[in-house]
């Protein structure tokens, strides 16, 4: 009896390397959405960030004006930056950019000193601005407000867009990946079916006999996300290198969470379909088994 439970033991392991490979690639392809959705937002927020509003001030403001209006808006939760850009600032700005020099040509500086701020991505929509808008127009040295607008409507339009794809495609997965793991681990359990009942018929508890399969179980999913999460990194050291400027939009934070989630995700599912399959081959008997 002894020599045969061995002997379906042995015969088991290779349905665990399965096992660990099946839920390794299910994991990957999870986690490599996660990896998406993190860098698209994290795309979104600096495009948000970058687009500058141009508070133009009136021709006659003096430079104390500007500066005490620029320090009273600095400190505003808005503020992503600030910057005074003074009339002959803004001429050498445009000579540099455009290579001509309009002033000596003009005899004098058409251009208007300017506040310069980019806002936090959270307040980039057009309702936001439009209040932000609104409250610097009020200030008697306030000429317009400048910014594009068209482009910050088109970008939340698109962004929502984006989110909602990625939401759907995300709960979709979500339930792929259940579903794939738990029929990966039923499957690698069928094979120790006769173990589990052979373990019954002698005695042993429910608990004896499924504490080695849960712990087991429990290390197979840790190592399964733990070679999704290498495939993962893999995949991020090649984008390092081929596109050097992703550095910048890349989000550590977000990723540890993200190969957080996947080992608890993988050890959660593991134990959970394990721990199912075992308690169902506990419950038949013995000629269902065939």
């Amino acid at each position: 009896m002894a020599q045969s439970g061995k002997s379906s033991a042995k015969k088991s392991k290779p349905s665990y390397i399965y096992s660990i490979i099946g839920v390794a690639l299910v994991l990957f392809s999870l986690g490599t959405l996660g990896l998406v959705v993190i860098h698209a937002s994290k795309l979104s927020k600096y495009f948000k960030e970058n687009i500058e509003i141009q508070v133009i001030l009136r021709d006659n403001v003096k430079e104390n004006q500007a500066l005490a209006l620029r320090d009273s808006i600095a400190h505003k939760p808005y503020i992503k930056s600030i910057e005074y850009v003074s009339k002959d600032v803004a001429a050498d700005r445009f000579k540099k950019d455009f290579g001509e020099d309009f002033i000596q040509l003009l005899q004098y500086n058409p251009l208007y000193a300017s506040i310069n701020i980019k806002a936090n991505a959270n307040y980039v929509n057009t309702d936001s601005l439009k209040v932000i808008e609104n409250n610097l127009t009020q200030q008697n040295i306030v000429r317009e407000i400048s910014y594009q607008r068209s482009l910050v409507q088109k970008l939340n339009e698109n962004v929502n867009k984006i989110g909602m794809v990625i939401l759907i495609i995300s709960c979709l997965l979500a339930l792929v990946v259940i579903f794939l793991i738990d029929n990966t681990i039923r499957l690698a359990m069928f094979s120790n079916r006769f173990l589990i009942k052979t373990m019954q018929m002698v005695g042993a508890t429910r608990w004896f006999i499924a504490k080695p399969f849960d712990l087991r179980s429990i290390a197979n999913g840790a190592i399964s996300a733990l070679i999704a999460i290498a495939g993962l990194v893999g995949i991020l050291s090649f984008a390092d290198k081929a596109l050097p400027e992703l550095n910048g939009l890349r989000d550590n934070m977000m990723i540890a969470l993200l190969f957080l989630g996947m080992i608890v995700v993988g050890i959660f599912i593991s134990l959970f379909s394990t721990h199912r399959s075992v308690m169902k081959y506990l419950r038949l008997k013995l000629d269902d088994l065939y």
